[in-house]
């Protein structure tokens, strides 16, 4: 961050490194007793004297910093087990050749006892860095970020202020209010506090989800993303977002070469690339990162980098599974599915995907990137299975708040300065899924109201299971998983879920029908939804009222906005008929789209996915994302309402920031 005054001459000078002796201390003695905790386990290692364990730790370290560095240009197969038998190589040789080198402080017996010596040492040390803080300390990891940096090609030093945005997937403004005041998220309390930033909300469109928020908000244009995931009737074929293909080519579609990131720009961790020069972790151009991708590769030949992020990743399992039984034990409503694959997956999202995002924003800001935009996506995967505000959900959002502070604090020393934007693309409501509150799914409901016919239910990963593939398919060696939703042609009907927005397509035409032709071949059909009491609405196309809303006990008719009996957008947003109507002009809208249940009381709702905090749909916090922006920097007067126009104010700043 900045205090310039744009379009003003500013003698931008970044700041150097410094060598800080105490934080090298506090290092040395987490080694020394790192050494000492291993040599107490292993009958094999022995310390004969005082000293020997913090000679011992200074020849790792020296080591382990010098190894590093020369290493970063290399590629490696199967990155994240290469680079941590690559430190243990290290550390064990040095063990090891520590018992000829200063026998009278060290004795090891054998090869064996020094590789589990440096492997207690390892574990221990990053434990220990966690529970003391230090474990982010950003001097060291910058120095061999920038020798990365200069390998790969520095910009020339600049006054002209860069911008970073970094998006808090699925957060509500609501949500990070409390979090500020209640203290768990410090960092953007202390900007906001401070007078640097301000903070906003802003309303997304329907659908309420990444893939519409990201393409409206990276390229200008969300135009046809009616879901998540959607049947292209014409085709018979399922495009969702968290397919790289289906990415791509919603990529190509909107955009118009001029995205946000375009010239110079670096996308890290997002659905989309929006027009970026480089990226890391991006569906849309997952081609691009099959090839030897330098992130990921300075990222893991850091042998520290591999070790700490194992480490912590076990650390999330158990965090994740002692979670799980306490709120089986305390018999927590809603409570989610949190088994089988989902710890790992969790893990994954808030540890090593997070922590090479991070990695890839500070390489960028050290080669002086004019702009990027990078998406942390834990706090909602957590709050998925977890809820909104339960315990481990905030604590996932309070380590990207630390990680936040660790990226202002290498501000200093890029090459040009900065502003930090920090956004959501959405929020999340809360509630009890669809099937937990009456034992039967969306899908079922359908196909007992047909005519004739079987349903398809179609699910699939989400964009939190294809970014964690990409990134376990790096560090392995192997591919990620491609979530599309296939061929659903030759199927009855086709029913979706994208959080509490629900699509039923009938595919009997490859058209949409409309109101009348849906009541005369299914006559069951709209009754049993509209009578739902967990529904709300239903979309349809009327042929002679154009798009209706319909609802339980009254119409909308969203062209000329006449309602009769009770409107069912009553208990939404000023703003729901606007959208309904917009989507109802897709060219995939599904025939029929279902809208939950919202009760503004106590601000719930319904997923048809199995999701306790969901998005995707209308009602709640999941309509209320937010803006924490500069406060040199301005908002229009007039509400921010759908991704593309935030779009327009982002691509503002950056040409402002830029003077141009």
């Amino acid at each position: 961050m900045t205090d310039a005054t744009y379009g003003a001459e500013v003698d931008w000078r970044p700041e150097k490194l410094r060598f800080k002796p105490l934080r090298l201390l506090v290092a040395w003695l987490i080694a020394a007793l790192s050494v000492n905790a291993a040599a107490a386990v292993l009958s094999g290692f022995v310390i004969k004297e005082a000293g020997g364990n913090w000679i011992l730790a200074a020849l790792i370290g020296i080591l382990n910093a010098l190894v590093p560095p020369l290493i970063a240009a290399i590629r490696l197969p199967f990155a994240l087990g290469t680079g941590f038998l690559l430190l243990l190589v290290i550390n064990t040789w040095a063990i090891h050749g520590a018992d000829a080198w200063v026998p009278q402080f060290v004795a090891v017996d054998s090869w064996a006892t020094a590789f589990n010596a440096a492997l207690l040492i390892a574990g221990v040390r990053v434990i220990l860095e966690v529970i003391t803080g230090t474990n982010d300390d950003g001097q060291y990891a910058l120095r061999v970020i920038r020798r990365v940096a200069r390998k790969q090609g520095v910009s020339e030093r600049t006054d002209k202020p860069g911008i970073i945005f970094l998006e808090i997937d699925g957060l509500a403004a609501p949500i990070l209010r409390r979090a500020m005041r209640d203290g768990n998220a410090p960092v953007m309390a202390r900007w906001l506090a401070e007078g640097h930033h301000r903070l906003a909300s802003w309303e997304p469109d329907l659908s309420s989800q990444t893939g519409a928020s990201q393409a409206g908000i990276l390229l200008g244009s969300n135009e046809n993303i009616p879901a998540f995931r959607w049947v292209e009737k014409a085709t018979g074929r399922v495009v969702s977002c968290s397919s790289p293909g289906d990415c791509a080519e919603i990529e190509q579609r909107c955009s118009t070469g001029i995205g946000l990131l375009a010239n110079g720009g670096a996308s890290r961790g997002n659905l989309l690339s929006g027009d970026a020069d480089e990226v890391i972790l991006t569906v849309s151009r997952m081609d691009a990162e099959k090839g030897a991708n330098p992130g990921y590769r300075a990222f893991f030949s850091n042998g520290f980098n591999v070790t700490r992020s194992l480490a912590l990743f076990v650390w999330e399992l158990l965090l994740e599974w002692s979670a799980a039984i306490r709120a089986r034990r305390r018999d927590v409503q809603p409570r989610g599915h949190r088994g089988g694959i989902y710890p790992f997956l969790r893990a994954v999202m808030c540890v090593l995907v997070r922590d090479i995002v991070v990695y890839g924003v500070l390489t960028d800001m050290m080669r002086g990137r004019p702009a990027v935009y990078a998406t942390f996506a834990s706090y909602d995967e957590v709050a998925h299975h977890s809820g909104l505000e339960r315990h481990d959900t905030l604590e996932a959002l309070r380590k990207v708040d630390q990680q936040f502070g660790r990226i202002a604090s290498a501000l200093k020393y890029a090459p040009r300065p900065y502003e930090i934007v920090v956004l959501s693309d959405h929020g999340q409501t809360q509630g009890a899924t669809f099937l937990q509150r009456n034992g039967y799914a969306l899908s079922d409901l359908v196909e007992r109201s047909l005519q004739q016919g079987s349903v398809a239910d179609v699910s699939g990963g989400d964009e939190q299971a294809m970014m964690a593939g990409l990134a376990v398919g790096e560090a392995t060696g192997g591919g990620a998983k491609d979530f599309g939703g296939g061929d659903v042609d030759g199927s009855g009907a086709v029913v979706l879920g994208s959080g509490n927005l629900g699509l039923v397509y009938l595919m009997e035409e490859p058209r949409r029908l409309t109101l009348e032709e849906i009541e005369q071949r299914h006559p069951q059909l709209l009754p049993a939804l509209r009578e739902h009491p967990h529904i709300d609405w239903l979309l349809v196309r009327s042929a002679e009222h154009g798009a209706v809303a319909l609802g339980g006990a009254g119409i909308h008719y969203l062209e000329d906005g006449r309602v009769e009996g009770e409107d069912p957008l009553a208990h939404f947003s000023a703003n729901a008929p606007r959208h309904l109507l917009r989507t109802d002009g897709f060219a995939d809208v599904a025939d029929i789209m279902v809208g939950s249940f919202y009760d503004p009381v106590l601000d719930e709702g319904c997923a048809f996915e199995e999701l306790i905090s969901f998005h995707g749909g209308l009602g709640g916090e999941q309509t209320e994302p937010f803006l924490l922006y500069p406060s040199t920097l301005a908002l229009p007067d007039e509400p921010l309402v759908g991704a593309a126009a935030v779009h327009g104010v982002l691509s503002g700043w950056r040409r402002e920031l830029h003077g141009s």
